[in-house]
């Protein structure tokens, strides 16, 4: 056996305990696992069509945020379309009945694309005593395990067609909310017990972009890594400093870094940002010569007549003053330019400042999701694009193991889940595949839900959790 997969191996006991033990305190927000259910997680289904498996349905609100797991509780977000508002909801872990609802009150709601985007996007966290949830039509609130009110921290609508898409993580005593938009991008904590600002930092340079941050420990001291616009970064978890960064990333960032040991692995894939494939914008002065009719030195919508900025008027339009001027033009040019999608290996190795480009272990082009996050379990890096590719990498030394598609097609929001020997991918479309967690490519069981999917499974020792936009569904553990 190779050294490097006994070191995933033990790397991989020493993430079971840290997990469980963080499970056990009660912190669970999206992705706190990375992708990797705890060993204590046994006899999950993978025949999702034999009814004997389904414990319960329950109707929930429309909404794309991932389910909470909070003690005897399950917790979602939703969107309430015949009253208009938004709302969490809690259902019975065990019988799927409803225990309460909190309905946000009547605010704006924030704009959001029309077949793609959503009003309850982001997926709540909880400390074990307390629920956190954040809307960006609304903000940023945290209700007791009844459903109350404790505190709210007001913010948004935010500059963004498609809306608030990173949800809130817990550190340190803290909720952490990264927002990164067309402008006033900021990275925020807010102290748990009581809302309190502990600190803020702005970044001005990040453009729109959906990651949710991620906490790892580096020399026995917590970090966040926070991915958007182009750019990797480590920031300190108590003042909110950035400390390190590196770039190379996609203009536009959606899945969540992936730590493991002592690496972080980065995918990020966005249109226009691949070799041969690229999108460049003119040069403003040529531009401008050839689209400014009035000659008054700005373009409006109806001067220009490249469909790529037309298709991003809006978010080049950072006064949203009607017009592009020099400043707008280049700003969003010089992100299409350093632009890069693919899958990175990185080894931090210095504290402060822009990483040596030695710090890049290897990287991937192909098979980069645009939304789902990757997961890295067993030595094995796990992702899909839409499409239902599946690329297996080995994860030391960036070699690609497998290239298989998926029953299931069209695109993929939900990120894989790896819980019992199986990894569990869903389809936009509805559609739910098991596959064995093991070397080669083994079928175990697909159902077509028939109702579309954005949020990620959850597994848990009670059993698989699975969310479309009409319904909870809850598996017991396997009787096949």
């Amino acid at each position: 056996m190779r050294v490097w997969r006994v070191l995933a191996m033990l790397a991989a006991m020493v993430v079971a305990w840290l997990e469980g033990r963080a499970a056990s305190h009660g912190i669970q927000f999206f992705r706190s696992q990375h992708g990797v259910a705890s060993t204590m997680v046994k006899g999950l289904p993978f025949d999702l069509n034999d009814t004997r498996n389904l414990r319960w349905r329950s109707d929930s609100p429309p909404g794309h945020s991932t389910p909470l797991v909070m003690g005897n509780q399950i917790v979602v977000t939703g969107f309430d379309m015949s009253r208009r508002r938004l709302v969490v909801n809690s259902f019975d872990r065990q019988t799927g009945g409803k225990r309460w609802e909190w309905e946000v009150p009547e605010v704006p709601l924030e704009t959001v694309h029309h077949t793609t985007g959503g009003v309850a996007q982001p997926s709540p966290a909880t400390d074990g005593e307390r629920v956190f949830v954040l809307f960006g039509s609304y903000g940023l609130v945290a209700l007791d395990a009844g459903g109350r009110l404790l505190w709210e921290r007001r913010m948004g609508p935010f500059q963004d067609e498609y809306g608030a898409g990173s949800s809130p993580v817990i550190a340190g005593g803290m909720v952490v909310v990264q927002q990164d938009h067309d402008t006033d991008s900021f990275l925020a904590a807010y102290d748990r017990k009581t809302g309190h600002e502990r600190w803020r930092t702005s970044r001005p340079d990040a453009v729109r972009s959906y990651s949710t941050p991620v906490i790892w420990e580096r020399g026995g001291k917590p970090e966040l890594l926070v991915a958007g616009a182009l750019e990797l970064a480590g920031y300190d978890l108590k003042t909110g400093e950035k400390q390190w960064w590196t770039l190379g990333l996609a203009r536009i960032v959606i899945p969540v870094p992936v730590p493991s040991q002592d690496r972080i692995y980065m995918a990020s894939w966005a249109p226009g940002g691949d070799a041969g494939r690229r999108i460049a914008l003119e040069d403003w002065t040529a531009a401008v010569g050839k689209w400014d009719r009035d000659g008054d030195g700005r373009l409006a919508r109806g001067e220009i007549g490249n469909p790529e900025v037309l298709d991003r008027f809006f978010r080049m339009d950072l006064d949203q003053n009607g017009w592009l001027e020099r400043k707008e033009w280049e700003r969003h040019a010089a992100v299409f330019q350093s632009a890069r999608n693919a899958l990175l290996a990185l080894r931090p190795s210095v504290s402060r400042g822009e990483l040596p480009a030695s710090d890049l272990l290897w990287s991937h082009p192909r098979g980069v999701p645009y939304v789902a996050s990757p997961l890295v379990d067993q030595g094995v890096l796990w992702m899909v694009k839409d499409g239902g590719i599946v690329t297996q990498i080995e994860a030391a030394g960036g070699t690609m193991l497998r290239e298989e598609r998926l029953p299931g097609m069209g695109a993929y929001y939900a990120s894989p889940v790896a819980a019992d020997g199986k990894v569990y991918f869903s389809s936009e479309q509805g559609v739910v595949t098991v596959m064995a967690n093991e070397p080669g490519w083994r079928l175990l069981g697909s159902r077509d839900f028939k109702e579309k999917i954005y949020a990620t499974p959850v597994a848990s020792e009670s059993g698989l959790l699975i969310r479309t936009v009409r319904a909870l569904y809850s598996f017991k553990a396997a009787v096949n």
